[in-house]
This record gives C-alpha cells, sequence and structure tokens, in this order.
C-alpha cells in the first residue's frame, strides 16, 4: 500500500463567476516528485494555494489530509509549521536584504539576549547555501544574484523551515538550460533525502525527466494520475490528458507564400543606457509580406535590445542605423511613431511592460489605439467594451466579461491580452519577443495558429524566442545574434539546432 503524505480530497474553490476547482483529488506518495500539469487557467496553481493556506481554510470546500491527519491552514505560517513550503513563481525576496536575512526573515536566528544573533545567522546560511550549491557569500545582497540563484536561495529558505513538502510553481520558468539542470539536479538530490516535492510546470520534457507521477488538471477537475514509470507515458500522452485531444503536431501548418519588403533594418547601432558599449552591432535584417523571421541568440545576445531599440528606441542610446517600411525610411523616434508607422512590439515581460494587471480586460486592449475609439478627446467606451468583446471571441480569451481584472487571469489568456492590444492598432509588423513563456502546450498552439493568421493576411511577424524548436517550427527564416551582431541566417529548410548554435556563438559576420 502507497504511503501518502498528502491527499486531497474533492477539493472545491469557487470566485465570483468562475469555479475554479471542481472536485480535485491528489495523491502524493513520500519522498516522491509528483508534477501537476494542465492548461493555463486549469486551477494548477489555485490547488497549490489553497494546500499552502494562501486560500485559507473555509474558502474553499474539501479535506486536506498531511501526514494522515486532516489539516485546516489559516494561512502560510500554519502550512509552514506543519511542513509545507511554498516558492511562487513571482519569489517572494527582498532585494536589499542580504541572502541570510532573506533566508531567515520572520524566523530569526536569535540569541540569549533576544537580539538577532548574526553570527549565527549567517554561519547557519552558509550550511544551507551549501546544501544547495550555490557559491556566494551569505551577506550578499540578493538583489546582486540572478534568477536561478535567487531560486536557489528561495530553497535554502524553505530547508531552514524544515520543510517536508517542498511545492514549486514553475521553477524553471525564467531560467536558462543550465540553471534549470542544476535546479531539477537538487530537487533530485532533495528527493534522496527524502524530502517530497510537487512541481508545476510547462516543461513537459523536464517533467518527463524528474517525475515519479503526474496529475492532470483539466478545467478544475482531476483528469488522471500518470505513473512516469510506465513505458507508455511520455510527452505526447501528458499533452493529451491537458488538452483532451491528441496535437497532430506542436506547431500548426502554413503555406509559406512571401511576398514584398514590408521592413528592411540597415545598419542598426545602439549602445548600453549607462554604459559606454554597444548592445546592438551594425544589424541589418528585412521581413516580407507573408513571412515571419525567427531572431536566435544565448542570454545577453541583444535580441530584446535590437527589437526595443526599434520600436520607438525604447531601449538604449541610438547610434546609427536606417529602418525602412515599404522601402521609404520612417523615423520611430517615440513608441508612437513606431505605432504611426503600423510596428506593434509585444513584450517578453508581459506582467511589468505589457499589461496593466490592476485593470480590465477592455481597458488593456485599447491602450495602444486610443485614437481609433476616441472622437473630440474623449475615449467612446462603447466601441472599446465592443472592441474587447471582439477580442475575446477570437482569441479565444477565457473570462467572464471584458470587465475581468487582467492580474487575475492565466498566464495564456494575459498573453492573448497583450497580443489583442497590438491587433487593435492594425500592423504591418508584428514583434513577439518571447511570445509563449510561461504558457502551457494548448495556449502555445492558439498563439501559433494566431500568427499564421496574421501572416496569411499579408503582414510581417518577427519572433524572439529561446526555444530554438519553436523557431524552427514557426518561422520561416532565422537570424542568428551574437554579442549584438546578426551573424548569419538560415532558411527553414537548412536550419537545425546545431547549426543555428554554431551562428549563435561567432564572433564575426557570417554569410549564411
Amino acid at each position: 500500500m502507497a504511503d501518502h503524505i498528502l491527499e486531497m480530497q474533492s477539493i472545491t474553490k469557487t470566485f465570483p463567476g468562475v469555479k475554479a476547482l471542481s472536485g480535485v483529488s491528489l495523491a502524493v506518495e513520500r519522498g516522491e516528485v509528483h508534477a501537476i500539469c494542465g492548461e493555463n487557467g486549469a486551477g494548477k496553481s489555485t490547488l497549490m494555494k489553497v494546500l499552502s493556506g494562501v486560500y485559507p481554510a473555509g474558502s474553499y470546500g474539501g479535506d486536506i489530509l498531511f501526514k494522515g491527519q486532516t489539516c485546516s491552514f489559516s494561512g502560510i505560517r500554519d502550512s509552514e509549521h506543519a511542513g509545507i513550503v511554498i516558492i511562487h513563481q513571482e519569489l517572494a525576496l527582498v532585494p536589499d536584504l542580504s541572502i541570510a536575512e532573506n533566508i531567515f526573515l520572520g524566523n530569526e536566528r536569535r540569541g540569549a539576549s533576544g537580539l538577532i544573533d548574526w553570527h549565527k545567522t549567517n554561519a547557519e546560511a552558509a550550511e544551507l547555501l551549501a546544501s544547495v550549491g550555490l557559491r556566494e557569500e551569505p551577506t550578499t545582497p540578493v538583489g546582486q544574484l540572478g534568477v536561478g540563484k535567487q531560486q536557489l536561495v528561495e530553497i535554502a529558505k524553505a530547508l531552514s523551515k524544515e520543510v517536508q513538502l517542498l511545492i514549486l510553481d514553475e521553477p524553471t520558468a525564467a531560467l536558462n538550460d543550465n540553471d534549470s539542470a542544476h535546479l531539477l539536479d537538487l530537487v533530485r538530490a532533495l528527493r534522496d533525502r527524502g524530502i517530497t516535492s510537487i512541481i508545476i510546470s510547462h516543461k513537459l520534457n523536464e517533467i518527463e525527466a524528474i517525475a515519479d507521477h503526474t496529475t492532470v488538471i483539466r478545467d478544475g477537475k482531476t483528469v488522471e494520475t500518470l505513473d512516469m514509470a510506465d513505458p507508455d507515458v511520455n510527452v505526447d500522452r501528458i499533452i493529451r490528458g491537458m488538452v483532451g485531444r491528441d496535437l497532430e503536431a506542436f506547431y500548426p501548418d502554413r503555406d509559406s507564400n512571401p511576398g514584398e519588403v514590408v521592413l528592411r533594418v540597415e545598419d542598426w547601432t545602439v549602445k548600453h543606457p549607462t554604459q559606454d558599449r554597444l548592445v546592438v552591432d551594425d544589424a541589418s535584417f528585412e521581413v516580407r509580406a507573408g513571412e515571419v523571421i525567427g531572431i536566435a541568440g544565448l542570454m545577453g545576445a541583444g535580441r530584446t535590445e535590437l527589437m526595443m531599440s526599434l520600436f520607438g528606441r525604447s531601449y538604449g542610446k541610438y547610434v546609427s542605423g536606417k529602418i525602412f517600411m515599404h522601402g521609404k525610411e520612417i523615423h520611430t523616434r517615440s513608441v508612437a511613431a513606431a505605432i504611426e508607422a503600423r510596428i506593434a512590439y509585444a513584450t517578453e515581460d508581459r506582467k511589468a511592460f505589457g499589461l496593466n494587471l490592476i485593470d480590465d480586460i477592455a481597458r488593456n486592449v485599447s491602450a495602444a489605439a486610443l485614437g481609433k475609439l476616441a472622437s473630440w478627446g474623449f475615449v467612446n467606451h462603447h466601441e472599446e467594451a465592443r472592441a474587447a468583446e471582439f477580442a475575446m471571441k477570437s482569441m479565444n480569451i477565457k473570462a467572464p466579461n471584458v470587465k475581468s481584472i487582467v492580474g487575475k487571469l492565466s498566464g495564456g489568456n494575459q498573453q492573448k491580452v497583450v497580443l489583442s492590444k497590438w491587433l487593435l492598432t492594425d500592423p504591418e509588423v508584428l514583434i513577439l519577443d518571447e511570445p509563449t513563456r510561461g504558457i502551457d502546450v494548448g495556449a502555445k498552439y492558439e498563439i501559433y495558429t494566431l500568427i499564421n493568421s496574421f501572416v496569411d493576411a499579408g503582414k510581417a511577424v518577427v519572433v524572439i524566442s529561446s526555444d530554438l524548436l519553436e523557431l524552427l517550427g514557426t518561422c520561416d527564416r532565422i537570424y542568428a545574434l551574437s554579442a549584438g551582431r546578426i551573424t548569419g541566417q538560415l532558411p527553414k529548410a537548412d536550419a537545425s539546432e546545431e547549426r543555428l548554435m554554431t551562428l549563435m556563438t561567432k564572433e564575426k559576420e557570417l554569410t549564411a
């Protein structure tokens, strides 16, 4: 008989107008890595917030049994006292405090006088950092660390609380490949120490590599729990459970028929905003009507910097270069000028720069195209609502209505709101920076379909992505960047991960 450290029985959670969880049940064995998968909005994070006390007892239906005892957590402190610690996707660290101060925040190490014992604090922090493989001084401010190292600080913080069940919500979403591999190795090491982990992730290849069992949730209900040791269980099998059907291909088919050159960039050079160095160095590229081009590059290559500087000089200090639309030079010295030139840019950080999270869908969709919805300086709110309702229908945005607050939507639906905002400006060139980061395979497929529809209408798309397979699956041509320079381009027929990586690591410009 399985030794279950956790059982969640018939959990139901309702928000105004939305039933987020409907009788969800989950059983986790002691000392295993248990994955939870599902499309955006399926209820994964909501379920874990119920478990960790973010949503307290009394605000949901059903029972939680931890180590065989029924639990009623009134807050996070209660669940942590029991040995359950959650690490949210948005890390809860204080940048200006040291690593040690963050680890023991709210759980301070005090001496006999009642004051904080800093020697003990730093010594214990050093031991915890060593246990997670982080070689940093405990006195280092957390704000000086990269995201990957901050994740390790969060895990060290959990270990300081004598964690027995560790919940990781999208732990590798913002990490590069090396940091992701290190974190997964750490989770395996924790399993060897008898610590149980629950991982929520959209990276199904990582789930396949690390999980012992995977529970699939769809539309707020438990679909199934898969034994990952079963030879018939693979990524395709998980996807079938998540979306309720087979995805015949990860990327929808599209006939490529590029037309005339829409956007041409020549010798574009930009300096860092505060340092005397080039972040974009003499970059030239073009994109045609009915074409999707990709921009590939390692972290720090200058992909986002290139596109942001083109879009109204939103980044860095312009040095030189020209932009042409349909063969005519244009000057995009401001975001308004870029929009007027019919260029749109969907940022990689939708929460910080793409959306107003405390406002509703209608206001977000209209934000970049108020001129189309206004007369005599006043926005026609009826037209604004109509535009948002059309976007909700055409984009399949899952929300009660256009007055729904964007911050409460799932990541995939938030991304659809971002795209709706820019499509309302009627762009001819749509720049998409990491368009599918942090969203599930079903929502990814919908966004790929929207990209295809856009270029089928004769428009042009530029895609920046850290996922080379995504570029290979969606683009007609792919440009590679290295240290701010375009080092070559490959048509889809000739492109491969290996050839792209070769270009991405070159220091001098090559001919494709």
